[in-house]
């Protein structure tokens, strides 16, 4: 039988290279998806206790790999250069030299003593290149910086300028180029792992994977501060459409309520200086409040308010009843959301029907979520009105698009309408909203 294969001492190396990135890559990628370290990446102005968090997330783990070097002789999980760098780059100079004080303090047990001046110093190095240059093209590096590099290095000649993306790829490869010359000169008393290359193959080898373990953690970290800048944005943008779609449904109330007033001045002047009065009263209770959602019991407040408008035109000829579920008057809904309702079934269902009418409102939970209702018995819609019922004016189109902007395509409102019985809108607000406030 043909005795064992081993690896050859090139093919061990390559091996242990490629683990080690995979080791940094897995370390970057657990750290991310913790929300504090998160917050400290997104950040650039970090006090002590952030700095602190960085330093112990990072140096934990680089510690630990440098023990397992040392323990198990697993070559591959010791990032100790590498690591060092990338906190000084991330967190500044202070940061850099104490991750690697961290990672390079076991290595002194074993008799490693350059260790840990030399990974301070990459501490150092790192956070020394951080001071210098502009953060976001730290942010931006990249190794493929080494494509193009004769184009870059004639443009640095030419217009005299230092191109940051070139010293940060030649950072990392002095250090090791470093490292390799101590570890090299103190190879037989075994003061400094390091890699020892058996050719210029295997040390170029050696210098890519530096800048690959350089570059990955910061690739990673910064895919999450693009992700974080993403949402931001989305939120920004959510609430510059509810502010246009909260701006354009208050000067729609007031011009159909003055338009009521107008037609009252001549025939009933007094009545309409009874509605001048609730109406300024209504007015600056709106404009004290500049939250767009408010809880259901504000909101109905509101609609007493503006009723108590509309019973004064109408008079006896409008009823109204409400069927409140208490448990429903501390959720969260969108201000003036149920004012558009109420008003379409005021002058499309009642204002013409003879001997007046009711108008209903309703709130129940159902499976979790609130269930609102505006019900009235006026003289209800043909199938064709009915659908054409969200593209006819501002008010209730307004509220559909709201709802759906802010809780989803799902939840917009559902409109059911008889013509000679009545019609029905009802809206729901998901759970969530109970419990948490928003703000534009």
């Amino acid at each position: 039988m043909p005795g064992p294969k081993f690896l050859s001492a090139e093919q061990v190396l390559l091996t242990t290279l490629v683990v080690k990135l995979a080791v940094m890559a897995a370390l970057a990628t657990m750290l991310v998806r913790y929300r504090r370290f998160r917050h400290i990446l997104i950040f650039e102005r970090r006090d002590w206790p952030d700095r602190l968090t960085f330093v112990l997330a990072l140096g934990i783990p680089l510690t630990a790999g440098v023990a397992s070097r040392l323990l198990l002789n697993y070559n591959a999980a010791d990032l100790t250069l590498e690591g060092s760098f990338v906190a000084g780059l991330i967190a500044g100079p202070y940061a850099g030299a104490m991750v690697g004080f961290m990672a390079g303090f076991p290595a002194v047990g074993n008799g490693e003593i350059i260790a840990l001046p030399f990974a301070i110093g990459c501490g150092f190095a790192g956070g020394g290149l951080r001071e210098l240059c502009p953060k976001e093209t730290i942010w931006h590096f990249s190794p493929f910086v080494i494509t193009r590099l004769p184009v870059r290095a004639w443009g640095m000649i030419r217009t005299r300028q230092i191109d940051w993306h070139v010293v940060l790829l030649f950072a990392p490869v002095g250090l090791e180029l470093l490292h390799q010359a101590i570890g090299a000169r103190w190879s037989a008393h075994h003061r400094l792992f390091y890699l020892a290359p058996g050719s210029v193959w295997t040390l170029t080898v050696i210098l890519l994977a530096t800048v690959l373990a350089v570059a990955m953690p910061i690739k990673i970290w910064n895919n999450a501060r693009i992700e974080h800048r993403l949402e931001e944005q989305e939120k920004l943008l959510l609430a510059a459409k509810i502010e246009a779609l909260a701006s354009q449904i208050n000067p729609h109330f007031l011009f159909n309520t003055l338009t009521s007033i107008s037609s009252l001045i001549r025939t009933e002047p007094d009545t309409a200086r009874v509605l001048i009065t609730k109406l300024s009263g209504l007015l600056r209770r709106l404009m004290r409040s500049t939250d767009h959602f408010v809880t259901l019991r504000e909101e109905l407040e509101s609609i007493d308010e503006y009723l108590d408008i509309e019973v004064v035109r109408f008079g006896p000829q409008l009823r109204v009843e409400k069927a409140i579920s208490p448990e429903t008057l501390d959720v969260i809904v969108p201000s003036m959301v149920l004012q558009p309702l109420v008003e379409n079934s005021i002058k499309h269902g009642l204002s013409r029907k003879v001997g007046g009418g009711r108008i209903t409102i309703r709130t129940s939970l159902r499976d979790g979520r609130t269930l609102i209702e505006v019900v009235d018995d006026g003289l209800g819609m043909t199938e064709e009105r009915l659908e054409q019922a969200f593209g006819g004016g501002i008010g209730l189109s307004n509220v559909n698009e709201r709802l759906r902007t802010i809780y989803g395509a799902a939840f917009g409102l559902k409109l059911t309408s008889s013509a000679g019985h009545g019609t029905s809108v009802s809206l729901e607000i998901p759970e969530l909203a109970a419990v948490e406030r928003f703000t534009a």
